[in-house]
C-alpha cells in the first residue's frame, strides 16, 4: 500500500523565491509572445520592415494637409 504523505523525516524541497519565480514566468510569457508573433512567418525582418513602412506612410498621410472643405461635390440632376 502506498502512502499519500511524504515521510516525516524528509525535508520539503526548497521552493524558489517569489521574485525569481515571477522573473521566470515573465521571461516565459515574453518568449511565448515572440514565438506566437513569428509563427508561420519565414522572414520576420521583412515583415517588420513592411509594417514600419506602412506605419510611416500612414503617419505622413495623417500629417498632410487635409483637403479644403467641400472637396467632394454631389450633383443631382
Amino acid at each position: 500500500m502506498g502512502l499519500c504523505f511524504p515521510c516525516p523525516t524528509e525535508a520539503a524541497p526548497p521552493s524558489p523565491d517569489l521574485e525569481e519565480k515571477r522573473a521566470k514566468l515573465a521571461e516565459a510569457a515574453e518568449r511565448r509572445q515572440k514565438e506566437a508573433a513569428s509563427r508561420g512567418i519565414l522572414n520576420v525582418q521583412s515583415v517588420e520592415e513592411k509594417r514600419k513602412k506602412k506605419e510611416k506612410i500612414e503617419r505622413e498621410m495623417a500629417a498632410s494637409v487635409p483637403p479644403p472643405e467641400g472637396g467632394l461635390r454631389w450633383t443631382v440632376s
